[in-house]
C-alpha cells in the first residue's frame, strides 16, 4: 500500500500496480479495496503496460477525512494520486464516480483519456428521481447517529431498491460494511445531485473537456443505467458510446481491461 497527501493534508491510501502509462480507477458510492476487487483486478490485467491505481476516496476503508467536506477536496485527491503516479493520466470512473472524473478534468488536471462506466444520471421520467433534500437527508441521519437510515435512503432513493429488499439487506453481514462509509454516501450526492434529478444534464457542466472520452454501459445492465453514457456520448464532441456486451453495472475485470488497453491506444 502507498499514500498521497492532499492539498487539505488527508492521507490518501492507494494500491499501485504494473509499469507504464499512468491509470487512475474512481469507484463510485460506499466501494473501496477492500470490498471492490475490481480496480486491483484490472491493474493485474494491465501490469504490463500501465501503472494502475486502485485507491480509497477520502472517508472510506484506509484513507483520511478532514472537514469539512467539498466536492474540490475530492479533486484534489485525484490530482494527488496523478501527481504521484506521472501525468497525464488515463482516469476511468465508476457509476457516481464517473461524475467525479468529468469534474475533475473540467478542473484542468492533467488527464488525457477520460473514460466513464455508467454514470447513474436520470435525465427523464424513466424512474423516480433523487428527492431535492436528498444529501440534506443524509447529511442529517449521519449528524444524528442513524447511518442505517442514510444506508437505506442511498439504496431506496439512488438505486431503487424495493424497500423489502433493503429490509432484507440490513440481516446480512454486508450492511455492517456499508455502514462503516455511510458518511461518504452524502459525498457521492453532492457531485450527482443534479445529474439524478430527471431533468436534462446542464450542457455546460462538462462541456470544456476537450479529451478523448469513452462512455460505456453493458447490454444487461438496467435500463436505466445505459442513459448515463448514451447522454455523455451525445453532449461531448471528443466523447464515443461503447455497448459492451452482457455486462451490467459491476462489469467484469477481463471484460474491462482489454477495453482500456485499445481506448488507451487509440490516436
Amino acid at each position: 500500500m502507498g499514500t498521497v497527501r492532499s492539498k487539505d493534508g488527508t492521507v490518501i491510501a492507494f494500491d499501485a500496480v504494473g509499469e507504464g502509462r499512468p491509470l487512475i480507477m474512481v469507484d463510485g458510492a460506499t466501494a473501496h479495496r477492500a470490498v471492490n476487487p475490481l480496480s486491483g483486478e484490472v491493474g493485474e490485467l494491465l501490469r504490463d503496460g500501465f501503472r494502475t491505481y486502485s485507491y480509497d476516496r477520502r472517508g472510506r476503508g484506509q484513507s483520511g477525512d478532514t472537514a469539512p467536506y467539498a466536492t474540490e477536496r475530492e479533486i484534489e485527491d485525484l490530482a494527488a494520486l496523478i501527481e504521484d503516479a506521472g501525468a497525464p493520466a488515463m482516469v476511468c470512473g465508476f457509476s457516481s464516480g464517473a461524475a467525479l472524473a468529468l469534474d475533475a478534468a473540467v478542473a484542468g488536471l492533467p488527464i488525457d483519456r477520460l473514460v466513464v462506466w455508467e454514470p447513474p444520471f436520470i435525465v427523464d421520467d424513466s424512474r423516480p428521481p433523487l428527492p431535492a433534500d436528498y444529501v440534506e437527508r443524509l447529511d442529517a441521519a449521519i449528524a444524528a447517529g442513524r447511518p442505517g437510515d442514510a444506508v437505506e435512503l442511498f439504496f431506496t432513493a439512488a438505486i431503487g431498491m424495493p424497500a423489502e429488499v433493503v429490509d432484507g439487506f440490513r440481516q446480512s453481514p454486508m450492511w455492517a460494511v456499508v455502514e462503516e462509509v455511510a458518511h461518504t454516501i452524502a459525498y457521492d450526492g453532492r457531485f450527482v445531485a443534479s445529474t439524478m434529478a430527471g431533468t436534462p444534464l446542464d450542457k455546460d457542466r462538462w462541456a470544456s473537456i476537450d479529451v478523448p472520452v469513452l462512455a460505456m454501459h453493458g447490454d444487461g445492465t438496467d435500463p436505466t443505467l445505459m442513459v448515463g453514457a448514451r447522454v455523455i456520448a451525445e453532449l461531448l464532441p471528443t466523447a464515443t458510446l461503447r455497448v459492451v456486451k452482457g455486462e451490467q453495472h459491476s462489469v467484469a475485470p477481463d471484460v474491462l481491461a482489454p477495453v482500456l488497453r485499445r481506448f488507451a491506444e487509440t490516436a
